[in-house]
């Protein structure tokens, strides 16, 4: 399977990454739809985390919004695992031409990587819903600057909102043009750590028409009929041995 894998990464010169949880949670992050996650929302908050990660609750709860947010979704001492640098690495190399992934935690860039769409946002980014004025993580994290859980912008007292698409938010349009241009003109396209099971960004993968789709899934996902290689091994394994990490 690995040299499979590895002769596909050699013989295409425009490689896309389309990658889920699953690349998170090799560093730690665990994922919050996950049956732990589902548990730890019903017995802390008695809700769900898509109710709870939702507009209309951060609009309407913003004290347990932010309580749950805060406690469950950052994770400040995570570091990029092999399949974080190993794509950073294939980037370096001039072919991979985008990551696109649906994680909301930046380690692609702390790895290294320069072009990534990042579907629903980032917890790194946040704006005032006010004024506007941007705020890094470590302000919204820190008592201080917050009246209870809410973080306030220093400038016009406004809530400081993270840049993160909630549930009944819209994804950004330019990121979706992004990501859509690069999966089509992508020759190769590998989708990691996803069970494709989350719309509208599931739905991206129709758009590719290259020569191959390398699927390296834990679970089965609705498109291992259409794949040139499917890989049941954890991705930063898979990507760590063909990248030599």
């Amino acid at each position: 399977m690995y040299e499979e894998l590895k002769t596909i990464i050699e013989e295409s010169d425009n490689i896309v990454f389309f990658g889920g949880a699953g690349v998170s949670t090799e560093s730690g992050v665990p994922d919050f739809r996950s049956e732990n996650g589902l548990y730890h929302a019903q017995q802390n908050y008695g809700r769900s985390p898509e109710e709870m990660l939702s507009h209309t609750f951060f609009m309407n709860h913003m004290e347990t919004f932010y309580d749950y947010y805060k406690n469950n979704l950052i994770y400040t001492d995570v570091k990029p695992n092999k399949a974080h640098l190993a794509l950073a690495k294939l980037e370096k190399m001039g072919k991979l031409k985008a990551v696109i992934t649906q994680n909301i935690d930046g380690l692609h860039q702390m790895a290294g990587s320069q072009r990534v769409y990042e579907l629903h946002g980032s917890v790194l980014r946040n704006r005032c819903m006010k004024c506007h004025r941007f705020y890094e993580l470590d302000y919204i994290m820190n008592p201080g600057h917050c009246q209870g859980q809410v973080p306030h912008c220093r400038e016009c007292g406004g809530v400081v909102k993270p840049e993160v698409v909630l549930y009944e938010e819209c994804l950004d349009d330019d990121c979706i043009s992004g990501a859509v241009n690069a999966i089509a003109a992508a020759d190769a396209l590998i989708v990691g750590g996803t069970s494709l099971a989350v719309y509208p960004a599931a739905g991206l993968i129709q758009y590719f028409q290259g020569n191959h789709l390398v699927l390296i899934n834990k679970s089965v996902t609705p498109y291992d009929s259409h794949a040139t290689l499917v890989i049941r091994q954890p991705i930063g394994e898979v990507l760590g041995e063909c990248l030599g990490l």
